[in-house]
């Protein structure tokens, strides 16, 4: 039998995109050529759309369970030191206005057991070796320890990395460039005077060092940042590992003061800036890594996975470019620019630049519209498909209000009978209808199971706004246009 979706590669994209097409009524196989789930951790921050995007899923309780919600950093800049806050931001229109810091390994854990709670679990050890599109369908070679076999699926999306076997059979493009750096990761027991409730951060003329009391293996993870040698590595897999003698320089290197008394385990990792030519070919889709690949900045990569993951797991047949991905390739690249560099501008910027400015931090860090601003911007909370053809503006055109492809923010609102936030409401799978107070609602219009109607005594007009299962507004309109609204509906194959 034909199954709906063959997932290859059972990371953070991988694990939320079936998720969520599971959530949305599809059959799906996730497959994994790693013989186990559990790996170093390269990932440690959720940010707020990506845990927005979740939130129907069922999985945000226990991801933030594992979290650190309220984080503080100590910004080591040369002399200086300056404890910044992140928790309690001034971010009202979401559920969570806060940093989250969790490792990757406890997210893949999540996103895993909540597919085998719905019956589905991880084909550890199975490898996609070749996938090929046919009519109607695609069809894939796997293999795995017990031998090879032939599937045939409705659709293959590609969540397998850097190195994607759906990529390179789609025969698309991966256009870009290394980095001049590499980071180094290791997980450490440190003596020294370092607070363990905060994240230690250091700057030095040769990169950042990141200190997290987040180890998997010991107390502490380091991140650090220093310039490339000439032994070529992968970008986005794990290399040879550093020494104690080198992974204390590179801490001296960075100001921390700090001493290795223990190394558990640590390797070097190539980084590269890189997109896809496309995201889609016939069948074949990509997703996460395997789409675009981003420098540690901002902690772009796992969250941009899994927005991609929400974005693409309940609408394959209507899979299209997303444009945030190359908005965030630029924005990505200058930050790295700008952390991790080491020509003479960003080490100026570093060593002589930052340390200026670092008495400023507090004062800039009370600043609510600042901070929400930069927050808004690195969580993708601003991240708009207007031109999709997903979004669309029924007539009379609606007034004010997010347009059809933004983002639907979280406010109070009143409906069946009582106060409550607008995302609680949406927090299941599935399209949402928001009727305003005096909308028209003709009872016989078919709708398919996962289309939920909900009148907001609270919104005043004849309206109506519907929300995708990715939290953002699919259509709308002044007047609940009955014949717009079913085109819409079944255009996203959301009818009976």
């Amino acid at each position: 039998m034909t199954q709906d979706i063959l997932v290859a590669g059972a990371g953070p994209a991988g694990l939320a995109l079936a998720l969520q097409a599971h959530a949305h009524g599809a059959r799906v196989r996730v497959v994994d050529r790693r013989p186990e789930p559990v790996r170093p951790s390269r990932a440690l921050i959720l940010h707020v759309r990506t845990l927005e995007v979740l939130r129907p899923l069922g999985v945000t309780g226990a991801l933030l369970a594992r979290a650190d919600i309220a984080p503080s950093a100590d910004l080591r800049l040369g002399s200086r030191a300056v404890r910044v806050s992140f928790g309690d931001l001034a971010l009202p229109d979401t559920a969570f206005p806060h940093l989250s810091l969790v490792r990757q390994m406890d997210v893949e854990r999540v996103l895993a057991q909540a597919l085998a709670d719905r019956g589905v679990a991880v084909e550890h050890g199975t490898e996609l070796v070749s996938v090929r599109e046919e009519p109607g369908g695609v069809r894939a070679v796997l293999r795995s320890p017990t031998g090879a076999e032939e599937a045939r699926f409705g659709f293959a999306a590609g969540c397998d990395g850097p190195a994607s076997t759906v990529r390179a059979q789609a025969g698309l493009g991966w256009t870009g460039q290394l980095y001049p750096v590499e980071i180094v990761l290791a997980d450490a027991e440190l003596d020294g005077d370092l607070a363990g409730d905060a994240v230690q951060v250091a700057a030095g003329r040769a990169g950042l060092l990141f200190a997290f009391r987040l180890g998997e293996r010991a107390t502490w993870r380091l991140l650090g940042t220093r310039p490339a040698t000439s032994e070529r590595l992968v970008p986005g897999s794990f290399g040879p590992s550093v020494s104690g003698t080198d992974l204390q320089a590179l801490i001296d290197a960075a100001g921390l003061d700090a001493r290795v008394t223990g190394l558990a385990w640590s390797a070097r990792v190539g980084v590269q800036r890189r997109v896809a030519s496309r995201f889609r070919r016939g069948r074949l889709f990509l997703a996460g890594e395997a789409a675009h690949a981003y420098s540690p900045a901002t902690g772009q990569g796992m969250n941009a996975a899994i927005q991609d993951a929400a974005n693409l797991g309940w609408k394959l047949a209507f899979a299209a470019a997303r444009p945030a991905a190359r908005q965030l390739l630029a924005m990505t690249n200058l930050a790295f620019w700008a952390e991790a560099a080491t020509g003479p501008v960003p080490a100026a910027f570093r060593t002589r630049l930052a340390p200026l400015a670092a008495p400023l931090l507090p004062a800039l860090a009370r600043q609510p519209r600042l901070v929400a601003a930069g927050i808004r911007l690195v969580s993708q909370l601003d991240v708009s498909y207007r031109g999709s053809p997903l979004s669309l503006e029924g007539t009379p055109r609606r007034r004010g209000g997010p347009r059809a492809g933004d983002r639907l923010p979280d406010r109070l609102v009143t409906a069946a009978g009582r106060d409550m936030r607008l995302h609680d409401l949406l927090a299941r799978p599935g399209v949402h209808v928001l009727l305003d107070r005096d909308a028209d609602w003709p009872g016989d219009l078919a709708l398919g199971r996962l289309v939920h109607v909900h009148r907001l005594a609270s919104e005043p007009g004849r309206g109506l706004v519907t929300v995708r299962p990715d939290g953002y507004v699919g259509f709308r309109s002044g007047a609940a246009g009955v014949r717009e609204l079913a085109a819409w509906l079944t255009r996203i194959g959301a009818t009976s």
